[in-house]
């Protein structure tokens, strides 16, 4: 046997010895349900029947299953993004290494059709107009702290999107916090390792609000640190060591007396949750965590109730409103399965109650829905 080809066998004999052993690990390993590191669900082990199989149902979700199963993920990811950054990559998995130690989540404009725009749009203007409510989409970080981006990244044009929601709409129903958060842009309105807002960024927010709602904002200045070790989402991404973000509220924000209840059944009396910060899902302080349907009563006598639908953005700018309503219902579709309109008649007519849009931008292009 030539040199040449006892190399060749030499290496199918190592790599097939490599693959047996990762089978049998993954065989040997049990399948885990949640992934701290990327705060989410894995997929389990799909039902076999020839049906599915057939559709190319089960091929699929078999394939995810492997890819979230295969043992020692975790360290195969840090060590593929590791390889990149030596390549000198600028974009890992999604996420783009922007200046200044920022993650920033990677949004490509092919990803957002005309066709899905308008589907949005039409379905935000029925909202609008059966109950008034105001819109308030926040740009994603990608679109404001372009100076971050690497050279020549491409991003979904938000500011040409939202001026559509504001034609759609009408200005009256529309909140700009597209310019307010330009602004200060230089300042840390976004989390370096997540993808939402700080609570500095939803506090420019919040006077941006107040100002569209004729109402004077409080003058909330007691922005405390809860935490100076949140990694978040887009650090789960990529799965590197990388500079620790800090967590502030404002104190003020704790001072009045609420009442909450989560999805109809869990009641509390704060709307922060201190156990959160202990774990991977440190943003989950602000509002318990993603419910679908969280009651705030504070009891301040104004006569007033705003209802809410909102995506994870909102989880830390809802305290700000509590000097504004007695009642604040916050509500997350992608966890309510029910008709939108009889739930907020629970709560007041059309003209009774404030009404208020928030999701970031993408979040509502990919998730919005309205079923009356």
């Amino acid at each position: 046997m030539k040199k040449g080809q006892i190399n060749a066998l030499i290496t199918i004999v190592l790599i097939s010895l490599i693959i047996l052993i990762l089978t049998v690990a993954d065989f040997c390993t049990k399948d885990r349900l949640f992934s701290e590191t990327e705060n989410r669900m894995l997929a389990q082990k799909p039902e076999f029947t020839m049906e599915r199989l057939f559709k190319g149902e089960y091929t699929g979700e078999y394939e995810t299953y492997v890819t979230d199963q295969f043992v020692a993920r975790d360290r195969w990811i840090a060590i593929k993004t590791g390889l990149d950054i030596v390549m000198q990559k600028k974009e890992i998995g999604g996420v783009y290494l922007g200046a200044d130690g920022y993650l920033i989540e990677q949004h490509l404009p092919q990803e957002y059709t005309e066709e899905k725009i308008q589907k949005k749009l039409k379905l935000l203007n029925r909202l609008v107009t059966k109950y008034g409510a105001k819109v308030m989409l926040v740009p994603t970080a990608d679109n404001i702290l372009t100076d971050k981006l690497p050279a020549f990244s491409p991003y979904f044009d938000q500011k040409a999107f939202l001026e559509r929601v504001k034609k759609e709409v009408g200005a009256g129903n529309y909140i700009d916090i597209y310019a307010t958060l330009s602004e200060h842009s230089e300042e840390e309105i976004y989390y370096r390792t997540d993808h939402h807002w700080t609570t500095l960024g939803a506090n420019y927010g919040y006077i941006a609000w107040a100002q569209a709602m004729g109402v004077e904002p409080y003058p909330y200045k007691d922005m405390t640190s809860v935490t100076d070790e949140f990694l978040g989402t887009l650090q789960s991404k990529i799965n590197m060591p990388w500079k620790k973000d800090s967590i502030t509220y404002f104190r003020e924000t704790a001072q009045w007396p609420v009442t909450i209840i989560y999805d109809m059944e869990k009641e509390a009396d704060t709307l922060y949750e201190e156990k959160y910060l202990s774990t991977k899902n440190k943003y989950a302080y602000f509002l318990d965590d993603n419910h679908a349907l969280i009651e705030i009563t504070t009891g301040n006598n104004t006569g007033k109730t705003l209802f809410v639908i909102k995506d994870s953005y909102a989880n830390c700018f809802v305290p700000m409103l509590l000097p504004h309503y007695d009642k604040i219902c916050v509500l997350d579709l992608r966890y309510y399965n029910g008709r939108l309109r009889w739930l907020m008649n629970q709560y007041g007519k059309p003209g009774e109650m404030d009404v208020l849009v928030l999701y970031n931008c993408i979040h509502f292009l990919d998730e919005f829905q309205y079923m009356e």
